[in-house]
Protein backbone atom coordinates (compact mmCIF):
# COMPACT_ATOMS: atom_id res chain seq x y z
CA UNK A 1 0.00 0.00 0.00
CA UNK A 2 1.36 3.78 -1.07
CA UNK A 3 0.83 6.68 0.48
CA UNK A 4 -0.23 9.05 -2.62
CA UNK A 5 -0.68 12.22 -0.20
CA UNK A 6 2.51 13.18 0.58
CA UNK A 7 4.57 16.35 0.15
CA UNK A 8 8.41 15.78 -1.35
CA UNK A 9 9.78 17.65 1.80
CA UNK A 10 7.53 16.94 4.75
CA UNK A 11 7.38 20.81 7.09
CA UNK A 12 10.74 21.58 8.60
CA UNK A 13 8.80 22.71 12.38
CA UNK A 14 10.56 22.65 15.35
CA UNK A 15 6.43 21.60 16.44
CA UNK A 16 4.56 18.19 15.45
CA UNK A 17 2.55 19.47 12.82
CA UNK A 18 -0.76 18.22 11.10
CA UNK A 19 1.59 16.71 8.03
CA UNK A 20 3.46 14.80 10.68
CA UNK A 21 0.01 13.39 12.36
CA UNK A 22 -1.37 12.59 8.57
CA UNK A 23 2.08 11.05 7.97
CA UNK A 24 2.95 9.30 11.37
CA UNK A 25 2.58 5.40 9.90
CA UNK A 26 4.65 6.16 7.03
CA UNK A 27 7.29 8.03 9.15
CA UNK A 28 7.19 4.25 11.38
CA UNK A 29 7.58 2.45 8.59
CA UNK A 30 10.65 4.16 7.23
CA UNK A 31 11.93 3.84 10.27
CA UNK A 32 11.35 -0.33 10.38
CA UNK A 33 12.06 -0.34 7.16
CA UNK A 34 16.21 1.63 7.81
CA UNK A 35 16.09 -0.87 11.18
CA UNK A 36 15.37 -4.06 8.81
CA UNK A 37 18.88 -2.82 6.15
CA UNK A 38 16.06 -2.35 3.65
CA UNK A 39 17.24 -0.97 0.54
CA UNK A 40 15.79 3.13 0.57
CA UNK A 41 14.84 2.11 -3.23
CA UNK A 42 12.52 -0.69 -2.51
CA UNK A 43 11.03 1.87 0.77
CA UNK A 44 10.59 4.77 -1.44
CA UNK A 45 8.85 2.70 -3.97
CA UNK A 46 6.47 0.83 -1.18
CA UNK A 47 5.59 3.69 0.74
CA UNK A 48 5.53 6.03 -1.90
CA UNK A 49 4.60 4.65 -5.03
CA UNK A 50 8.18 5.99 -6.54
CA UNK A 51 10.06 4.69 -8.90
CA UNK A 52 13.93 5.17 -8.46
CA UNK A 53 14.64 4.46 -12.07
CA UNK A 54 12.47 7.17 -13.35
CA UNK A 55 12.37 9.56 -10.51
CA UNK A 56 16.02 9.01 -9.03
CA UNK A 57 16.40 12.96 -7.74
CA UNK A 58 12.67 13.28 -6.47
CA UNK A 59 12.91 9.52 -4.48
CA UNK A 60 15.81 9.96 -3.05
CA UNK A 61 14.59 13.24 -1.78
CA UNK A 62 11.05 12.20 -0.89
CA UNK A 63 13.19 9.49 1.12
CA UNK A 64 15.42 11.15 2.85
CA UNK A 65 13.56 13.87 4.14
CA UNK A 66 10.85 11.88 5.55
CA UNK A 67 13.58 9.60 6.77
CA UNK A 68 15.39 12.63 8.85
CA UNK A 69 12.04 13.93 9.76
CA UNK A 70 10.62 10.02 11.08
CA UNK A 71 14.01 10.41 13.21
CA UNK A 72 12.95 13.68 14.53
CA UNK A 73 9.38 12.45 15.57
CA UNK A 74 10.96 9.65 17.68
CA UNK A 75 13.16 11.62 19.07
CA UNK A 76 11.43 14.98 19.91
CA UNK A 77 8.04 14.64 17.98
CA UNK A 78 6.50 12.16 19.96
CA UNK A 79 6.79 14.92 22.93
CA UNK A 80 4.30 16.88 21.56
CA UNK A 81 1.81 13.87 21.02
CA UNK A 82 2.09 13.41 24.76
CA UNK A 83 1.98 17.12 25.99
CA UNK A 84 -1.48 16.57 23.63
CA UNK A 85 -3.32 13.48 25.41
CA UNK A 86 -2.60 15.23 28.66
CA UNK A 87 -4.74 17.88 27.96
Amino acid sequence: MTQRDFMDCPPDSPTLTDYDRRQMVTYIRLLDAEADGADWQEAVSILFGLDPDREPERARLVHDTHLARARWMSAHGYRHLVKEGRH
